[in-house]
């Protein structure tokens, strides 16, 4: 049997502690593992992922780095209480004027169309799994007629999950759903060009989605760039219809 260089080794080591540790991060984050809770002992965490004694180390060690959990002697480990943090906010970002809604379509551009990429590398298939429903089930929310924004944001922070950079999710997750505008619709606009619109929107998402799913780094930054830039493109266009002069 080869003897796996050690680079190799280590890159593997170090993709394994930053997936474990990203997954406990969610886990305590989203309330499994509550403040003053007991971690999963080492056996049981080495088990559950299916990874070495040394990962699971290492993975609790950046927990503690970082203050969200502490190890007690001789009983475990422990979440801590986290300190209040001021929310942060983009100033006078006003929803309803559409030079904001542009401003933020830049931004996310500059952070999306790398997160895409980086999601064609590195996703887990349970990763993969749950972009595909995440966008199965914005699709059903298209069909119904219904209102897209929360299943919208759902895709885009299931891609920035599948980073395994967890800055990214945090990222969308300050801003919130409202990172997801509104249809660029104008007043008076026929039923047909509505849904010509949806179609326009639910390929761009799949683009991505299959560009992902594919391994393509290149082709997922490329589906998120057209996505954003067309969202871009589309609120200019509306921007110049709302300062025609009378």
């Amino acid at each position: 049997m080869a003897i796996q260089p050690k680079s190799q080794t280590e890159t593997k080591s170090q993709t394994l502690v930053a997936r474990l540790s990203n997954t406990l991060r969610r886990a305590i984050a989203t309330g499994q593992f509550p403040p003053g809770s007991k971690l999963p002992s080492e056996s049981q965490l080495t088990e559950a992922h299916g990874v070495s004694r040394t990962v699971v180390r290492e993975a609790i060690a950046a927990l503690r780095a970082d203050r969200l959990v502490e190890a007690q002697q001789g009983a475990g480990v422990f979440v801590l209480e986290q300190p209040t943090s001021p929310v942060l906010s983009f100033g006078n970002l006003d929803q309803a004027r559409v030079s904001s809604v542009i401003e933020l379509l830049e931004l996310r551009t500059a952070v999306e169309v790398e997160a895409a990429g980086l999601a064609a590398l590195r996703r887990s298939p349970a990763q993969e799994e749950t972009i595909f429903e995440r966008h199965h089930a914005l699709r059903e929310c298209l069909n119904a007629g219904a209102p897209t924004s929360e299943a919208d944001f759902a895709l885009h922070l299931a891609i920035a999950e599948a980073t395994n950079n967890s800055r990214f999710r945090e990222f969308l997750a300050m801003i919130g759903p409202r990172i997801i505008p509104r249809a660029a619709m104008r007043e008076g606009e026929l039923e047909a060009d509505q849904d010509a619109y949806i179609l326009l929107i639910d390929e761009e998402h799949r683009q991505i989605v299959v560009a992902i799913s594919n391994g393509d780094e290149e082709g997922a930054r490329e589906a998120m760039r057209r996505h954003l830039r067309g969202s871009q493109e589309r609120y200019r266009a509306l921007l110049r219809e709302q300062r025609k002069p009378i």
